[in-house]
This record gives C-alpha cells, sequence and structure tokens, in this order.
C-alpha cells in the first residue's frame, strides 16, 4: 500500500483503538478534566465560613505537611502555581544572570520561562524516545563537545558562560531516567532540578518524583492528576533550602507581629488557604484517582497492542506512571500523518493534542545555544496525547 493510502488507514486504526476505550459521544470527552468526589466543598466552605482564605490559614500547613508525607520528601512548600514553584527552584539552585541552564527542548514553555526569569539563558538539550525525557548518554556527549569543569564549575568553552544546572522534566508522568541524568550532573558540576509538574503519585525506583534532585517543582494546574484551581510547590530534603523557600515565596518578610521588614527581594508567590483547603480534600482522593487512570492506561494499552504504526507509552521499567495523559507515538514512516490522525480523533469528539512546540522554535528561544535535537524533532512529529480523565475508566 502506498504511503498516500497509508495515512488514512493509520487515522482509522487510531479512532478504532480509542472507540474501544472510549466509547462513543455525542460531546466533547475534554483531555483531563478536574474531579470533586470527596470532602472538598466541606474544607472551602470552612474558609469562606471562617474569613481564612488568603495566604494565610490551616489549610496552606495542613496542605504541605500532607504533601510531604504522600511524596516522601522532607519539606513541602506550597505556591501559587507550578511556574513560581519552577522560578524559586533556579533561586535555590544559584541560578544567576547570565549563566546558562540546562533544559529539555521538549517540555511545556513554563521550564524555559523559569530559568529567563533569573536573567540565565536555556541551553536546550535532545530527549530519548522511551520515556520523552531527556537523553542522558546525548547529555554527556553535549558536555564533552561544548564544556569542561573549571575549579569546580562547568564552563561551556564556546560562550565562556557557567553551566549552573540541569532542569529534568518527567513527560506525561513518565520518570525521566534520573540515576543516568544525576551521575552526569555530578560528574560536571551540576545542580540537578526536577520539574515534576505532571507527576505527582509517580515513583522511580521506589521513589516519589522530586526526591532525586536537590529541588524538585510540582503543579496543580486544573487539568493535572489533582488540582488546587491553580496551585504548585517546591520539594527539597534539605531542610534549609525549605526554609529559604518559604521566606523567598513569602515576599521574604522577616517574621514580626507587626512591622513590615523584608531583607531581600522576594515574591508573592504563596498559595491562598482556600485553594489549599481545596488541595487537601484532592490529595485525600490521589491514590484512587491514579488507580482508576492506571487502569485507563492499561486498557489504552491493550487495545493500541496490535495496531500498526503505533506505539502506546508504557512507564519505563523500575518506574511506576501516574499516567497523567495517555499517549501515543506514531512511527517515524507515519510522521505526516500527525495532523489527520488529531483531526480524526477530535472530530470524532476525543478531545487530543500534539506536544508542545518545541522551545527552540518559539522566537525568544531561536537564538539559545542548542544541542542537536533529532530526536526531540521526530517525537513533535509523532506524539499524541489522549484522554485521560480518571472518569473514564468507570
Amino acid at each position: 500500500m502506498s504511503e498516500l493510502h497509508s495515512h488514512p488507514t493509520i487515522a482509522e486504526e487510531v479512532l478504532r483503538a480509542v472507540r474501544a476505550v472510549l466509547g462513543t459521544s455525542g460531546t466533547m470527552i475534554p483531555l483531563h478534566e478536574p474531579e470533586f468526589a470527596g470532602r472538598e466543598w466541606e474544607y472551602v466552605k470552612e474558609c469562606i465560613d471562617t474569613g481564612w482564605v488568603s495566604s494565610v490559614g490551616s489549610y496552606v500547613d495542613r496542605f504541605e505537611r500532607d504533601l510531604a508525607a504522600f511524596t516522601g520528601a522532607q519539606c513541602a512548600i506550597a505556591t501559587a502555581n507550578g511556574t513560581a514553584a519552577l522560578h524559586v527552584c533556579m533561586l535555590l539552585a544559584g541560578v544567576q544572570q547570565g549563566e546558562e541552564v540546562l533544559v529539555p527542548a521538549l517540555t511545556f514553555i513554563a521550564t524555559a520561562n523559569a530559568v529567563s526569569y533569573c536573567g540565565a539563558i536555556p541551553h536546550f538539550v535532545d530527549s530519548e524516545s522511551e520515556t520523552l525525557g531527556i537523553d542522558a548518554g546525548k547529555l554527556e556527549a553535549r558536555l564533552a563537545e561544548v564544556a569542561e569543569v573549571v575549579d569546580g564549575r562547568c564552563i561551556n568553552h564556546a560562550t565562556g558562560r557557567t553551566i549552573r544546572a540541569l532542569v529534568v522534566m518527567h513527560a506525561f508522568g513518565h520518570p525521566a531516567d534520573l540515576d543516568a541524568l544525576a551521575a552526569v550532573c555530578e560528574r560536571w558540576h551540576l545542580v540537578l532540578i526536577e520539574d515534576a509538574a505532571e507527576s505527582l503519585g509517580s515513583y522511580y525506583q521506589g521513589r516519589h518524583t522530586g526526591n532525586v534532585g536537590r529541588v524538585a517543582a510540582l503543579s496543580f494546574n486544573g487539568n493535572k492528576v489533582m488540582t488546587t484551581g491553580g496551585g504548585g510547590a517546591i520539594l527539597t530534603n534539605d531542610p534549609e533550602l525549605g526554609r529559604r523557600a518559604k521566606h523567598l515565596t513569602t515576599t521574604a518578610r522577616v517574621p514580626h507581629r507587626w512591622n513590615f521588614v523584608h531583607d531581600e527581594i522576594g515574591y508573592n508567590y504563596r498559595l491562598p488557604n482556600l485553594n489549599a483547603a481545596l488541595g487537601c480534600a484532592q490529595l485525600e482522593r490521589v491514590p484512587g484517582m491514579i488507580a482508576r487512570k492506571r487502569e485507563l492506561a492499561s486498557r489504552y494499552a491493550s487495545a493500541f497492542i496490535d495496531t500498526p504504526g503505533v506505539r502506546f507509552l508504557r512507564e519505563p521499567e523500575g518506574s511506576r506512571s501516574n499516567y497523567w495523559l495517555n499517549t501515543i507515538v506514531l512511527d517515524p514512516g507515519y510522521a505526516d500523518a500527525l495532523e489527520m490522525v488529531l483531526k480524526a480523533l477530535n472530530d470524532a469528539n476525543y478531545m487530543s493534542r500534539p506536544v508542545w512546540t518545541l522551545m527552540h522554535k518559539l522566537p525568544m528561544y531561536a537564538d539559545c545555544p542548542r544541542a542537536d535535537l533529532g530526536s526531540a524533532e521526530q517525537l513533535s512529529r509523532a506524539v499524541i496525547n489522549l484522554p485521560s480523565s480518571p472518569a473514564l475508566a468507570d
């Protein structure tokens, strides 16, 4: 069969597999909906009834304690959103103006923007196809090509700038190859930051994501596994960094009963009590929601097992994924069918989307340093996210 005639076939085959899992619908099935079926209204109403709705209140403290217990991290600091958490992670890692930070080209814009907020420069690196996370082997090769360690600092000898940190993003909830990436960071004197915005409830070698890097960021946007409306958090196992994170996100105000004294530039990044109350109720239900999401993923995996030209993205070996967004990857020979498949799915009321525009293809980041991004380029023409709400497993 010619390539021209194979494209409608692959679109039809993908549609068949999705329909086998989700059935048919007269209205659009969203990509990922929030679910409120626990004590959300009770906790939020308490905030309204007592007047404790802003960034001070018992639910903020409780949410941080519960989140630390759930993830196994020593410290959890609740923030207004995931991007704010990433920004503060950069500051805690010591990222300074004019330095470089290694970032995957295949990521959401917040990862690169957080680097820019510090006056630093994103340096884009490639991803691998099994996890969609940073390729440790290619990263090592890139550093060997352009960098050297001088007096304990990683220096890009092409630009003369310090490369301060590496940001590892766990794409769609699937943990990246953290052991290999941590080893690269140790060899090249880089601070490891985990962008765990999408991986609440995902585990790498038995540890919750966010516990390998010096700091990590979570997101609780409305489309994540659980939500606080907006919201995010910083995780760290360094108590001093945890203390500093709370200070920076509270406008760097020195505690006092009535005086307003701030000892450095800080940020109004704390999560309001109202949102934290929602988060406490949602966190109580996360294990159940993830169990249902994993059941949905299992059904997708079975439906796609014999679909030619398509691979369902499974959790990496040794990891346990939350399957935030179920994902299929078209084989390279079908990459130019991406738009056709997306059209077929969305026309049939299954909200589906491609991966984000690669960072180096955005105008503000077009001139940033970058490695060969061949794998990321190929994946950008092949990745499709499918409806993934936990309720779809019911």
